[in-house]
């Protein structure tokens, strides 16, 4: 059952994701009341576009002074500094969980446990070797633009999993003692603005600046969907739900097809 947070003023629950999902100390402004938590999905890419903007301006700030790697490398620790790697946690999670997990109370067990295994530590070296080596391989010229709509736009790509799926836990047994609501129509729109328009500002870029063809975007746009929709089937015939680590998870793997299919085109 949805939760009426009428109550609640209109910028709490906005305040309340940047709080969840970056460790910038915004509870020091003012503490939303706990009800609010259910609802920061909703507000997921708006947080994106903090954190991508942050990516994006220290890859450029950096670029202008250090090696195209080794600034691509300062942004992404940047946002791992924000975030508290909180989404690279939840991806270890999911790489110990279903690598090594061979039930549903299997897998979320080992999802839950604070320790990280040997499918964890092997699949975040990978990925991040792939996402370096990918963003590196993108002009330096563009990199900022693109960082900037990766993340807003992955995050609400990714946030669609709380409409299809229950949460796979109680809400006492969930890391974060918090289980997401489903949003309604309203704060869908909010969710698709936050996402698309750092997305139309990118393809006004290639288009104009770069000369992309338009299909590009589209290509670009296709690709997180079809990473998403596998995730999807997976957690749904392994786990019959998902969690925040799920959550987590998909964010970065749908990001990861994003600048991969990038270079791809490129």
């Amino acid at each position: 059952m949805q939760i009426n947070i009428d109550h609640a003023r209109w910028w709490e629950t906005p305040l309340a994701a940047f709080i969840f999902f970056t460790r910038l100390p915004f509870w020091r402004l003012h503490e939303p009341p706990r009800h609010c938590y259910k609802h920061v999905v909703e507000y997921w890419p708006l947080t994106g576009w903090l954190t991508g903007g942050m990516m994006g301006l220290v890859f450029f700030l950096a670029s202008q002074h250090v090696s195209m790697t080794l600034a691509v490398l300062l942004a992404v620790g940047a946002r791992m500094l924000v975030t508290g790697a909180l989404h690279e946690d939840g991806l270890a999670d999911f790489f110990d969980g279903f690598g090594g997990g061979t039930s549903r109370e299997r897998i979320l067990e080992i999802m839950k446990d604070s320790h990280i295994g040997t499918y964890g530590v092997l699949g975040l070296i990978v990925y991040l070797a792939l996402l370096v080596a990918s963003m590196t391989d993108i002009p330096a010229g563009l990199l900022a633009f693109v960082m900037l709509a990766a993340d807003p736009f992955c995050k609400m790509v990714s946030g669609q999993i709380i409409m299809f799926l229950p949460y796979a836990r109680r809400e006492e047994e969930a890391k974060a003692k918090t289980v997401y609501v489903k949003y309604n129509l309203a704060a869908g729109l909010r969710l698709a603005v936050a996402g698309l328009l750092p997305m139309v500002i990118l393809g006004y870029v290639m288009v104009t600046q770069f000369g992309y063809a338009v299909s590009t975007i589209e290509m670009l746009v296709m690709a997180p969907c079809f990473v998403f929709y596998g995730l999807y089937m997976l957690m749904k015939n392994k786990l019959h739900g998902y969690t925040g680590d799920c959550c987590g998870a998909l964010f970065l793997l749908t990001e990861l097809s994003f600048y991969l299919t990038f270079v791809l085109i490129y």
